[in-house]
């Protein structure tokens, strides 16, 4: 007994594959990095027979105070400058504003205080009236 089966006739293989022209340049990543800093040690020193340099470090103005023996560290003209800046600018707006409200808030503590007192006045005209 022979089984017919049928044959599967399957194209012919491309000998060359097609190739795509791609008319854009494909993205590229930019991958970040850094410098690296090097920091030294703190115990770090100067290995023998190598001299260092004398370096003066800037000495602050000071003043001597000459009753009292003592050297008064100045500061520098810009923290001064700014300094007196704003006290002067603090000053002028409280002067100012000061000037400004005093007689609104007059006004307003004569409002307040006659309804105050209204209140209190009806209020005892209600005490008076239920104890009689």
């Amino acid at each position: 007994m022979k089984i017919n089966l049928p044959k599967a006739s399957l194209p012919k293989t491309p000998t060359a594959l097609p190739t795509m022209e791609i008319e854009f340049k494909p993205p590229n990543a930019r991958i970040p990095g850094y410098i690296p800093m090097v920091i030294p040690p703190s115990d770090l020193e100067a290995p023998e027979g190598v001299e260092t340099e004398a370096t003066e470090e800037p000495q602050a103005p000071s003043l001597k105070i000459p009753v009292l023996d003592i050297q008064m560290p100045v500061p520098e003209t810009a923290v001064v400058v700014t300094a007196v800046t704003t006290a002067v600018v603090a000053v002028a707006t409280t002067t100012l504003t000061q000037s400004l409200f005093e007689p609104i808030k007059k006004k307003v503590q004569k409002q307040l205080q006659a309804k105050v007192n209204k209140w209190k006045e009806k209020r005892k005209k209600k005490k008076d009236s239920s104890e009689s």
